[in-house]
C-alpha cells in the first residue's frame, strides 16, 4: 500500500483504477464495505484501489470550535484501509483553497485529472464541494457524463442503527470500548510517548507507563483490558484513565501497566488497544486494598484478553 501526501506526488500508472473519497475515521464495519466494494470495481477496471481522505479534517478549517475528536491518526488509518485491500492513499493536506472548490471543480481535478478513476464508490450521505454542495445524486450524474462507473453502497445497520464514526466516538467517549470494538475492523486503539509519573505504581508493584501527547480521543475513566503494542511486540495491558484518589491525585492520567514486562521504555512511543471496561475508578483506604484490587484487575485481563 503506497501512502502519497501531495497529489503531485500520486504516479500516473495509478491512474485509470477505482476511488472512494471520504474520512474513514475509525475504519469500521461500514468503511469495509465500501471497500469490498472498491476491490472490487478496481478488479473490474484492472486498475488499483484508491482512497482518497483528508488530513486534517475539514471541520477543523471551517468549525475548529466543532471539530471532534479522531479515533484513528493517519498511518493507523492507512495500515487498517490496506488490510482490507486498499492499494493507495491520498491523504490530502486539506487548505482553505481546497475548500472553495466547487463541487464541478473538484470532480474535474481530483476524480478526473488527478486520479483518473474508472469507478467510483460513496456512501449514500456523501457531499463534496464547496459548502457540501455535491450530493450522491450530483457525483452519479458527473460520472455518467464522463463515462465512470458508480456505485452507492448502503450503510451496516446494527440494532437497527446505522453504523458511524460518531456512534462509535459516542461509545469510547463514554467507555463502552466492547461495543465499539464491534463495529470497528480492529480493536480502538490510541498512542502516546511514555513519560515520568510518580512512579506510585511501581512502588506497589504494579509499575505502569504513563502516556502523554495522544493525538486521538481518549476513553472514559476507567480501568480497561487491553493490548500493548512496542517495538514489534504485543503485551497484555490493564490500562488506568483518570485521577488516583487513593494518593491524593486528581488529574486525569493515561497509565498503561504491561504484565510482564520490566524494561525501561520512556521516551518511547507505544500503540494500546482497549478490549474491555474493567470497572470504574475509585477510592481504596490504603495501598494495600489498592494492591489487591490490581492483582484481581490483572487476573481479570488474562481472562478476558487472548
Amino acid at each position: 500500500m503506497n501512502l502519497y501526501r501531495k497529489l503531485e506526488d500520486f504516479p500516473r500508472r495509478a491512474k485509470g483504477g477505482a476511488l472512494t473519497i471520504g474520512n474513514f475515521d475509525g475504519v469500521h464495519l461500514g468503511h469495509s464495505q465500501i471497500i469490498k466494494r472498491l476491490r472490487e470495481h478496481a478488479d473490474m477496471v484492472s486498475g488499483i484501489a484508491t482512497v482518497f481522505t483528508f488530513d486534517p479534517h475539514p471541520v477543523r478549517l471551517l468549525r475548529p470550535e466543532k471539530t471532534p475528536p479522531p479515533l484513528t491518526w493517519t498511518n493507523r488509518k492507512a495500515a487498517l484501509l490496506s488490510e482490507l485491500g486498499v492499494d493507495a492513499i491520498v491523504a490530502y493536506p486539506t487548505n482553505t483553497d481546497f475548500l472553495k472548490l466547487s463541487y464541478r471543480e473538484f470532480f474535474d481535478q481530483i476524480i478526473v485529472n488527478a486520479i483518473g478513476a474508472k469507478a467510483v464508490i460513496e456512501g449514500p450521505n456523501f457531499f463534496f464541494g464547496r459548502s457540501r454542495e455535491g450530493t450522491v445524486q450530483t457525483l452519479q450524474q458527473l460520472c455518467d457524463e464522463s463515462s465512470i462507473s458508480f456505485e452507492v453502497v448502503n450503510p451496516v445497520e446494527t440494532d437497527g442503527i446505522y453504523i458511524s464514526s460518531s456512534r462509535i466516538r459516542d461509545l469510547v467517549r463514554h467507555g463502552d470500548v466492547a461495543a465499539a470494538r464491534s463495529m470497528l475492523t480492529r480493536p480502538y486503539r490510541i498512542r502516546g510517548m511514555v513519560t515520568h509519573g510518580a512512579a506510585r505504581g511501581t512502588s506497589i508493584g504494579f509499575p505502569t507507563a504513563n502516556l502523554d501527547a495522544i493525538d486521538t480521543l481518549i476513553p472514559a475513566n476507567g480501568v480497561y483490558a487491553g493490548i500493548a503494542h512496542l517495538d514489534g511486540r504485543s503485551h497484555l495491558s490493564a490500562i488506568n484513565i483518570g485521577p488516583n484518589p487513593t494518593f491524593g491525585e486528581l488529574a486525569k492520567k493515561v497509565e498503561v501497566h504491561i504484565l510482564n514486562f520490566e524494561e525501561s521504555i520512556y521516551g518511547k512511543t507505544i500503540e494500546v488497544d482497549f478490549m474491555e471496561r474493567l470497572r470504574d475508578i475509585r477510592q481504596f483506604d490504603s495501598a494495600g486494598e489498592l494492591q489487591k484490587q490490581l492483582s484481581e484487575d490483572v487476573a481479570e485481563v488474562r481472562r478476558l484478553v487472548k
